[in-house]
Protein backbone atom coordinates (compact mmCIF):
# COMPACT_ATOMS: atom_id res chain seq x y z
CA UNK A 1 0.00 0.00 0.00
CA UNK A 2 1.65 3.25 -0.91
CA UNK A 3 1.68 5.94 1.74
CA UNK A 4 0.12 8.89 1.16
CA UNK A 5 1.88 12.26 0.35
CA UNK A 6 1.36 14.57 2.58
CA UNK A 7 -1.50 17.37 2.62
CA UNK A 8 -3.13 18.23 -0.76
CA UNK A 9 -5.63 21.25 -0.04
CA UNK A 10 -7.42 22.47 2.90
CA UNK A 11 -11.38 23.59 2.54
CA UNK A 12 -13.13 25.82 4.87
CA UNK A 13 -16.26 28.22 5.03
CA UNK A 14 -16.08 31.74 4.67
CA UNK A 15 -19.05 34.56 5.18
CA UNK A 16 -17.49 36.60 2.17
CA UNK A 17 -16.00 35.84 -0.42
CA UNK A 18 -15.07 39.29 -1.35
CA UNK A 19 -13.46 39.45 2.08
CA UNK A 20 -11.34 36.28 1.57
CA UNK A 21 -9.85 37.22 -1.51
CA UNK A 22 -8.67 40.54 -0.11
CA UNK A 23 -7.21 39.27 3.17
CA UNK A 24 -5.62 36.17 0.89
CA UNK A 25 -4.30 38.42 -1.95
CA UNK A 26 -3.63 41.60 -0.53
CA UNK A 27 -2.09 40.36 2.79
CA UNK A 28 -0.76 37.04 3.00
CA UNK A 29 0.15 36.86 -0.76
CA UNK A 30 -1.43 33.88 -2.26
CA UNK A 31 -2.40 33.38 -5.74
CA UNK A 32 -6.73 33.04 -6.90
CA UNK A 33 -5.68 30.41 -9.41
CA UNK A 34 -9.36 29.43 -9.89
CA UNK A 35 -12.81 31.05 -8.83
CA UNK A 36 -15.26 28.38 -9.52
CA UNK A 37 -18.63 27.47 -8.08
CA UNK A 38 -19.46 24.67 -5.55
CA UNK A 39 -19.98 21.48 -7.24
CA UNK A 40 -22.86 20.43 -5.08
CA UNK A 41 -24.59 23.61 -4.73
CA UNK A 42 -23.90 25.78 -7.91
CA UNK A 43 -25.36 28.87 -5.80
CA UNK A 44 -22.35 28.78 -3.70
CA UNK A 45 -18.46 30.06 -4.52
CA UNK A 46 -15.72 27.96 -4.23
CA UNK A 47 -12.59 29.79 -4.31
CA UNK A 48 -8.90 28.33 -4.49
CA UNK A 49 -5.79 30.37 -3.23
CA UNK A 50 -2.61 28.41 -3.99
CA UNK A 51 1.16 29.24 -5.04
CA UNK A 52 2.53 30.33 -8.39
CA UNK A 53 1.16 27.92 -10.21
CA UNK A 54 -1.46 26.18 -8.46
CA UNK A 55 0.94 22.86 -7.11
CA UNK A 56 -0.90 20.47 -5.06
CA UNK A 57 0.02 21.18 -1.26
CA UNK A 58 0.06 24.68 -1.12
CA UNK A 59 -4.10 25.06 -2.05
CA UNK A 60 -6.24 27.07 0.55
CA UNK A 61 -10.40 26.92 -0.38
CA UNK A 62 -13.51 28.59 0.36
CA UNK A 63 -16.52 27.97 0.49
CA UNK A 64 -18.76 31.21 0.97
CA UNK A 65 -22.41 29.02 1.53
CA UNK A 66 -25.52 31.90 2.47
CA UNK A 67 -27.75 31.82 5.72
CA UNK A 68 -24.94 29.88 7.28
CA UNK A 69 -24.10 30.52 11.12
CA UNK A 70 -20.85 31.02 12.66
CA UNK A 71 -18.94 27.98 13.28
CA UNK A 72 -18.28 27.18 17.04
CA UNK A 73 -14.50 26.38 18.27
CA UNK A 74 -14.09 23.23 20.05
CA UNK A 75 -13.28 20.02 20.25
CA UNK A 76 -13.24 17.03 17.40
CA UNK A 77 -12.64 19.63 14.42
CA UNK A 78 -9.96 20.52 12.03
CA UNK A 79 -8.46 23.68 13.69
CA UNK A 80 -5.71 25.41 12.72
CA UNK A 81 -4.21 25.77 9.36
CA UNK A 82 -0.27 26.00 8.98
CA UNK A 83 1.38 28.20 6.01
CA UNK A 84 5.05 27.16 5.19
CA UNK A 85 7.85 29.59 5.19
CA UNK A 86 11.33 28.98 4.35
CA UNK A 87 12.38 30.39 6.79
CA UNK A 88 13.34 31.68 10.74
CA UNK A 89 14.20 35.31 8.89
CA UNK A 90 10.68 34.62 7.10
CA UNK A 91 9.25 34.68 10.38
CA UNK A 92 10.79 37.84 11.49
CA UNK A 93 8.93 39.60 8.22
CA UNK A 94 5.59 38.59 8.95
CA UNK A 95 6.10 39.94 12.52
CA UNK A 96 6.42 43.60 10.66
CA UNK A 97 3.55 42.32 8.20
CA UNK A 98 1.72 41.79 10.59
CA UNK A 99 2.12 44.82 12.53
CA UNK A 100 1.75 46.90 9.08
CA UNK A 101 -2.03 45.21 8.41
CA UNK A 102 -2.74 45.20 11.84
CA UNK A 103 -3.27 41.32 12.12
CA UNK A 104 -3.18 40.37 15.73
CA UNK A 105 -0.86 37.19 16.28
CA UNK A 106 0.95 35.57 19.17
CA UNK A 107 4.48 34.26 18.67
CA UNK A 108 4.85 30.09 19.30
CA UNK A 109 7.13 27.72 19.25
CA UNK A 110 7.08 23.81 19.36
CA UNK A 111 8.75 20.54 18.34
CA UNK A 112 11.48 23.84 17.50
CA UNK A 113 9.48 25.02 14.79
CA UNK A 114 8.95 28.62 14.81
CA UNK A 115 5.08 29.81 14.60
CA UNK A 116 2.90 32.49 14.56
CA UNK A 117 -0.49 32.06 15.39
CA UNK A 118 -3.34 34.44 13.87
CA UNK A 119 -6.93 34.31 13.05
CA UNK A 120 -8.71 35.72 10.07
CA UNK A 121 -12.31 38.14 10.04
CA UNK A 122 -14.11 35.00 10.88
CA UNK A 123 -12.33 33.80 13.57
CA UNK A 124 -10.49 30.75 11.14
CA UNK A 125 -7.12 29.46 12.60
CA UNK A 126 -3.81 29.79 11.04
CA UNK A 127 -0.26 29.79 11.85
CA UNK A 128 2.74 30.86 10.13
CA UNK A 129 5.18 28.22 9.88
CA UNK A 130 8.89 28.36 9.49
CA UNK A 131 10.54 25.18 7.49
CA UNK A 132 13.51 25.89 8.64
CA UNK A 133 16.10 22.75 9.27
CA UNK A 134 13.39 20.54 8.35
CA UNK A 135 13.32 18.57 5.23
CA UNK A 136 10.72 16.75 3.59
CA UNK A 137 7.60 16.80 1.17
CA UNK A 138 9.14 19.65 -1.00
CA UNK A 139 7.30 23.07 -1.33
CA UNK A 140 5.62 25.19 -3.63
CA UNK A 141 6.28 28.38 -5.69
CA UNK A 142 6.39 31.64 -4.12
CA UNK A 143 3.36 34.20 -6.45
CA UNK A 144 6.16 35.89 -8.24
CA UNK A 145 3.32 39.04 -9.30
CA UNK A 146 2.00 38.83 -4.89
CA UNK A 147 2.94 41.57 -2.68
CA UNK A 148 4.82 39.38 -0.37
CA UNK A 149 8.93 39.70 -1.49
CA UNK A 150 9.74 35.73 -3.03
CA UNK A 151 12.29 35.27 -0.25
CA UNK A 152 9.36 35.42 2.85
CA UNK A 153 6.09 34.44 0.16
CA UNK A 154 4.17 31.34 1.88
CA UNK A 155 5.14 28.26 -0.13
CA UNK A 156 2.52 25.58 0.89
CA UNK A 157 -0.33 24.24 3.40
CA UNK A 158 0.96 22.21 7.29
CA UNK A 159 1.03 21.49 9.77
CA UNK A 160 -2.72 20.69 10.06
CA UNK A 161 -3.51 21.19 13.56
CA UNK A 162 -6.76 18.52 14.71
CA UNK A 163 -8.40 19.48 18.36
CA UNK A 164 -9.82 16.63 19.71
CA UNK A 165 -11.12 15.05 22.67
CA UNK A 166 -9.96 11.37 21.73
CA UNK A 167 -6.25 10.83 21.77
CA UNK A 168 -6.66 7.87 21.55
CA UNK A 169 -9.03 6.98 19.06
CA UNK A 170 -7.55 9.45 16.61
CA UNK A 171 -3.91 8.07 17.22
CA UNK A 172 -5.63 4.62 15.74
CA UNK A 173 -7.04 6.74 12.99
CA UNK A 174 -3.46 8.61 12.10
CA UNK A 175 -1.47 5.36 12.30
CA UNK A 176 -3.29 2.05 11.38
CA UNK A 177 -5.39 3.67 8.70
CA UNK A 178 -3.54 5.95 7.54
CA UNK A 179 -0.16 4.85 8.31
CA UNK A 180 1.02 8.47 9.61
CA UNK A 181 3.89 7.92 12.19
CA UNK A 182 4.23 9.34 15.75
CA UNK A 183 7.52 11.71 15.65
CA UNK A 184 7.00 13.36 19.49
CA UNK A 185 5.15 14.79 21.66
CA UNK A 186 4.87 18.40 23.55
CA UNK A 187 2.79 19.58 26.01
CA UNK A 188 -0.41 18.24 25.03
CA UNK A 189 0.20 18.32 21.52
CA UNK A 190 1.68 15.45 19.31
CA UNK A 191 3.54 15.76 15.86
CA UNK A 192 2.57 13.10 13.41
CA UNK A 193 4.51 12.85 9.74
CA UNK A 194 3.82 10.72 6.66
CA UNK A 195 5.44 9.60 3.61
CA UNK A 196 8.48 11.83 2.93
CA UNK A 197 7.58 14.51 6.25
CA UNK A 198 8.59 17.63 7.17
CA UNK A 199 5.42 20.60 7.84
CA UNK A 200 4.04 19.33 4.57
CA UNK A 201 3.06 15.90 5.44
CA UNK A 202 2.47 16.66 9.35
CA UNK A 203 -0.54 16.91 11.60
CA UNK A 204 -0.46 18.05 14.95
CA UNK A 205 -2.70 16.37 17.36
CA UNK A 206 -4.14 19.06 20.24
CA UNK A 207 -5.71 17.33 22.55
CA UNK A 208 -8.54 19.08 24.36
CA UNK A 209 -10.40 16.88 26.22
CA UNK A 210 -12.34 19.18 28.56
CA UNK A 211 -13.93 21.10 25.42
CA UNK A 212 -17.07 20.60 24.16
CA UNK A 213 -17.25 19.31 20.35
CA UNK A 214 -17.54 22.39 17.89
CA UNK A 215 -20.10 23.13 15.59
CA UNK A 216 -19.59 23.91 11.90
CA UNK A 217 -19.96 27.03 10.12
CA UNK A 218 -18.29 30.18 8.90
CA UNK A 219 -14.85 30.04 10.27
CA UNK A 220 -14.61 26.77 10.56
CA UNK A 221 -12.94 24.12 8.06
CA UNK A 222 -14.91 21.80 5.79
CA UNK A 223 -12.62 19.29 5.45
CA UNK A 224 -8.81 18.32 4.81
CA UNK A 225 -7.35 16.70 1.57
CA UNK A 226 -4.69 14.34 1.41
CA UNK A 227 -2.46 13.97 -2.00
CA UNK A 228 -2.18 10.59 -3.72
CA UNK A 229 -0.64 10.35 -6.42
CA UNK A 230 -3.61 9.18 -9.37
CA UNK A 231 -6.49 7.28 -9.99
CA UNK A 232 -5.17 4.23 -9.43
CA UNK A 233 -3.72 5.22 -5.89
CA UNK A 234 -7.00 6.25 -4.99
CA UNK A 235 -8.70 2.68 -6.11
CA UNK A 236 -6.41 1.08 -3.36
CA UNK A 237 -7.81 3.62 -1.04
CA UNK A 238 -11.57 2.29 -1.57
CA UNK A 239 -9.94 -0.99 -1.12
CA UNK A 240 -8.32 -0.44 2.34
CA UNK A 241 -11.52 1.41 3.23
CA UNK A 242 -13.88 -0.89 2.62
CA UNK A 243 -11.30 -3.66 4.22
CA UNK A 244 -11.86 -1.30 7.47
CA UNK A 245 -15.53 -1.18 7.17
CA UNK A 246 -15.45 2.69 6.66
CA UNK A 247 -17.92 4.75 4.77
CA UNK A 248 -16.91 6.55 1.85
CA UNK A 249 -17.94 8.29 -0.64
CA UNK A 250 -16.08 6.43 -3.74
CA UNK A 251 -14.35 8.27 -6.85
CA UNK A 252 -15.88 11.79 -7.55
CA UNK A 253 -14.63 13.65 -10.30
CA UNK A 254 -13.65 17.01 -9.16
CA UNK A 255 -12.14 17.73 -12.85
CA UNK A 256 -9.25 19.73 -11.01
CA UNK A 257 -8.27 16.40 -9.26
CA UNK A 258 -10.35 12.84 -8.82
CA UNK A 259 -11.43 12.66 -5.20
CA UNK A 260 -12.51 9.69 -2.62
CA UNK A 261 -14.29 11.18 0.95
CA UNK A 262 -14.79 9.89 4.37
CA UNK A 263 -15.21 9.85 8.13
CA UNK A 264 -12.73 7.42 10.40
CA UNK A 265 -13.35 9.80 13.39
CA UNK A 266 -16.74 11.75 14.48
CA UNK A 267 -17.33 15.10 12.71
CA UNK A 268 -13.63 15.50 10.87
CA UNK A 269 -14.00 15.02 6.75
CA UNK A 270 -10.75 13.67 4.67
CA UNK A 271 -10.52 13.37 1.71
CA UNK A 272 -7.65 11.61 -0.88
CA UNK A 273 -7.23 13.74 -3.26
CA UNK A 274 -5.15 12.88 -7.06
CA UNK A 275 -1.99 15.18 -7.76
CA UNK A 276 -3.69 16.16 -10.57
CA UNK A 277 -4.58 17.23 -13.64
CA UNK A 278 -4.36 20.58 -11.65
CA UNK A 279 -5.86 24.23 -12.47
CA UNK A 280 -4.15 24.69 -15.67
CA UNK A 281 -7.00 24.00 -18.79
CA UNK A 282 -8.42 25.42 -22.15
CA UNK A 283 -10.36 28.19 -20.23
CA UNK A 284 -7.48 29.50 -18.20
CA UNK A 285 -3.42 29.58 -18.62
CA UNK A 286 -1.11 30.49 -16.10
CA UNK A 287 -1.48 34.33 -16.79
CA UNK A 288 -5.24 34.73 -16.32
CA UNK A 289 -5.61 32.31 -13.66
CA UNK A 290 -8.46 33.04 -11.43
CA UNK A 291 -9.45 36.10 -13.30
CA UNK A 292 -12.84 34.28 -14.94
CA UNK A 293 -15.82 32.55 -13.47
CA UNK A 294 -14.14 28.78 -14.55
CA UNK A 295 -16.82 25.53 -14.44
CA UNK A 296 -16.01 21.88 -14.64
CA UNK A 297 -16.97 20.87 -18.30
CA UNK A 298 -20.32 19.16 -16.28
CA UNK A 299 -21.47 22.65 -16.12
CA UNK A 300 -20.11 24.55 -19.03
CA UNK A 301 -23.41 24.52 -20.92
CA UNK A 302 -24.96 25.83 -17.64
CA UNK A 303 -22.64 28.71 -17.82
CA UNK A 304 -25.29 31.81 -18.12
CA UNK A 305 -27.81 30.25 -15.17
CA UNK A 306 -25.11 29.84 -12.83
CA UNK A 307 -23.41 33.62 -13.70
CA UNK A 308 -27.35 34.55 -13.18
CA UNK A 309 -27.21 32.73 -9.86
CA UNK A 310 -23.64 34.03 -8.62
CA UNK A 311 -22.98 37.23 -8.07
CA UNK A 312 -19.79 39.40 -9.80
CA UNK A 313 -16.53 39.53 -7.83
CA UNK A 314 -13.74 41.62 -9.21
CA UNK A 315 -10.93 38.88 -9.51
CA UNK A 316 -8.93 40.65 -12.17
CA UNK A 317 -5.33 40.38 -10.86
CA UNK A 318 -3.88 43.66 -9.66
CA UNK A 319 -0.59 44.89 -9.97
CA UNK A 320 1.45 44.97 -6.50
CA UNK A 321 5.00 46.23 -5.78
CA UNK A 322 6.73 43.77 -3.37
CA UNK A 323 6.40 44.98 0.09
CA UNK A 324 9.64 45.54 2.71
CA UNK A 325 8.85 46.83 6.30
CA UNK A 326 11.02 48.57 8.16
CA UNK A 327 11.86 48.04 11.79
Amino acid sequence: MKTLNGIHHITAMTSSAENIYKFFTDILGLRLVKKTVNQDDINTYHLFFADDIGSPGTDMTFFDFQDVQKGIKGSDEIGRIGLRVKTNEAIDYWIKRFNHNKVNFKEESFFNIRMLFFNDFDDQEYAIVSDEGIDGVEAGVPWKKGPVPNEYAIIGLGPIFLRVKGKKRMNHVLTEYLKFDLIDEENHYSLYNVGLGGNGASIILDYQPTLKSASLGYGSVHHMAFRINDINHLNEWIKRLNLIGARHSGLVDRFYFKSLYTRLYPNILFEFATEGPGFMEDEETYENLGETLALPPKFKGDRAQIEDYVRHIDTVQKKYEKEYFNE
